[in-house]
């Protein structure tokens, strides 16, 4: 079964906010599987003042952060279960990351995740992120699933 999520569903599911928040839409989530994610580049954004102010480019970590968000999101629909205010995603570790071409102003960055196992609340996901035909950024992405209460 194919899901769409909204910004306003989102929200629901990350604990992320802005600035941070870097999800803007869920355009299909295949079963707890895979998802493919959303997000809109603007120059608004508040690392392009620094990042760099002569030739803006979204840093790589934020692109990272944006998979690894999706991925989250992913390992909810894997459980079939909301977040609650006692649990949180974390990264666990980040493998073979490269970087291909750089982000700017005016991209959508599509993110596309898939869960390769999922064991003991550590995920292990794939991730690839786009713009239009050409990857942006892969990796491999570790995350865990802890309670703070």
């Amino acid at each position: 079964m194919t899901t769409t999520l909204d910004i306003h569903q989102i929200l629901k599911k990350l604990p992320h906010r802005y600035p941070i928040l870097l999800v803007d839409r869920v355009l299909a989530v295949d079963g707890g599987k895979s998802i493919k994610a959303l997000k809109n580049v603007t120059i608004n954004e508040p690392f392009f003042a620094g990042h760099f102010p002569h030739r803006p480019v979204m840093p790589g970590v934020l692109i990272l952060e944006a998979m690894a968000q999706s991925a989250a999101l992913l390992a909810f629909a894997n459980e079939g279960a909301a977040p609650d205010s006692n649990s949180v995603i974390y990264f666990a570790g980040i493998d073979g990351a490269r970087f291909k071409r750089p982000v700017e102003p005016g991209d959508q960055l599509i993110m596309d995740v898939t869960l390769e196992r999922a064991r003991a609340g550590i995920y292990k996901f794939k991730g690839t992120a786009r713009v239009g035909d050409e990857v942006a950024c892969e990796a491999e992405l570790m995350c865990t699933m802890r309670s703070i209460a």
